[in-house]
């Protein structure tokens, strides 16, 4: 049960704190017949007669506040009368059960003292445009919809932790200055270091592999950057990526784990937050189908199935948005595809002994079109050829020594794969872009506030 840890608002005319409880709006039901305090803002109010129709909200749920002109003294109703959207009050009531209420109670208001009369919120009930909420962000996060999102991406968060901590892995968190590149030069932002430059973190997964050679099982958890200049619905500059990485793993450890994971997760959500995604419109029996096994299909197969929908990709190129949409619209689960080009993947990924060119990766694409969400792979362990593929793609050698060392000493087969959060809590919320998953998204034009 969460109660108020401070005395904050207890003024000298707030004094019925003392004798009233100060709880939460989620722990009501605990509170049955009995005088609390609510402290919150107004998220909507309706007038009529004797009567004020407060709905308050205090982080954790929206009740609705009823004074009653007889109830209460001539101040404390025209108070209520006064009150705007958004004012701060610290309302005292008695704790009703109420089957028309969407929690099952309200209260009915003894007091009620206002902390901040608010004047000409800027986000009111009316339609606005989405760069005029995202102008507002700091503002839009008080939504309906923006809190349901927002806790089910604490769920989420909370799910990946579990499932690797239940896995036996350890966390471990990776720099966010790193001296060279992980991903590829092109979408580095470089920063100046003491005389020196410095790049922010594409990736934790250089820093995992160090970690697998020590721990085992490692995983970290923490905001990469992409300089990338796309404004597409799946792109942001700077988002959360959960990374783990396996010492003596192969490609099909990685399939499986991968897979064991998202289902992990997606009920997870579904366990503890299916309200909220009802209330954000979600199909709860889409996610209700993922369930393993996924399919499982190679880079060649996918071009098939892509000229069969009319889209023509030479072999050797990547994925784009279009095509991935294309093909998670396919199935109704995530589909794992593997093998991609060597060409079009990173240095470090292994190509297959059997099928040279090839790369020992996998994509995970989430249905409904919504794309990527997981990209991984086994690392190349042997140290001459890593130490060819730095140079083939004219990265500076000085800065991957201490990459090779891991190579020179005590090398094995290793493997990991990096989900973005963003991306995944997007196709679990059914939202079409990303720039909601995330309380304040940065992207290209985009850093305030």
């Amino acid at each position: 049960m969460k109660t108020d840890i401070g005395r904050c608002g207890q003024t000298e005319g707030n004094k019925h704190s003392n004798s009233s409880p100060h709880v939460y709006i989620e722990n009501i039901s605990q509170y049955e017949g009995q005088s609390v305090t609510l402290k919150g803002w107004l998220y909507n109010k309706r007038t009529g007669g004797k009567l004020v129709f407060i709905q308050l909200r205090d982080g954790t749920g929206i009740i609705q506040c009823v004074v009653f002109k007889p109830d209460v003294t001539d101040e404390i109703f025209k108070s209520a009368e006064l009150l705007n959207q958004e004012s701060s009050l610290i309302v005292t009531g008695i704790v009703k059960k109420d089957k028309r209420s969407p929690i099952g109670y309200e209260i009915g208001v003894s007091d009620l003292k206002i902390l901040q009369l608010v004047e000409n919120y800027p986000i009111t009930p009316k339609e606005h445009g989405i760069n005029f909420l995202m102008q507002h962000r700091h503002l839009w996060l008080r939504s309906s919809n923006q809190h349901a999102i927002l806790r089910i991406r604490h769920e989420l968060i909370k799910a990946c932790r579990a499932f690797f901590d239940q896995h036996g892995f350890t966390l471990l968190d990776a720099p966010i200055f790193t001296p060279s590149a992980c991903e590829g030069t092109t979408t580095l932002f470089a920063t100046e270091y003491f005389g020196d430059k410095a790049y922010l973190t594409q990736s934790g997964q250089l820093y995992m592999e160090a970690g697998a050679m020590a721990f085992g099982k490692v995983y970290c958890f923490g905001p990469t950057f992409r300089a990338e200049k796309s404004k597409t619905r799946r792109h942001l500059t700077e988002f959360w990526m959960i990374e783990p990485e396996v010492a003596y793993a192969c490609i099909e450890d990685i399939y499986d784990l991968a897979e064991e994971f998202i289902c992990f997760i997606v009920k997870q959500v579904l366990s503890n937050k299916r309200d909220e995604l009802v209330s954000l419109g979600r199909d709860i029996k889409l996610l209700e189908c993922v369930v393993p096994p996924f399919p499982r299909i190679s880079y060649s197969e996918a071009l098939e199935l892509l000229e069969k929908s009319g889209y023509s990709i030479e072999w050797g190129n990547d994925l784009g948005g279009d095509d991935e949409t294309v093909l998670s619209n396919m199935f109704k689960k995530p589909i794992l595809i593997h093998h991609y080009p060597a060409k079009c993947k990173a240095f470090y990924m292994k190509e297959d002994p059997k099928q040279p060119g090839q790369a020992l990766c996998v994509d995970i694409l989430a249905p409904e079109g919504y794309g990527e969400i997981i990209g991984g792979g086994q690392r190349e362990e042997n140290p001459d050829i890593l130490e060819a593929k730095i140079k083939q793609h004219n990265l500076p050698l000085d800065s991957f020594q201490w990459y090779l060392d891991l190579r020179r000493f005590g090398s094995v087969p290793h493997a990991g794969f990096g989900m973005g959060i963003e991306r995944a809590l997007a196709w679990i919320c059914g939202i079409k872009h990303v720039r909601e998953t995330i309380p304040f998204p940065r992207m290209l034009y985009k850093i305030y506030p």
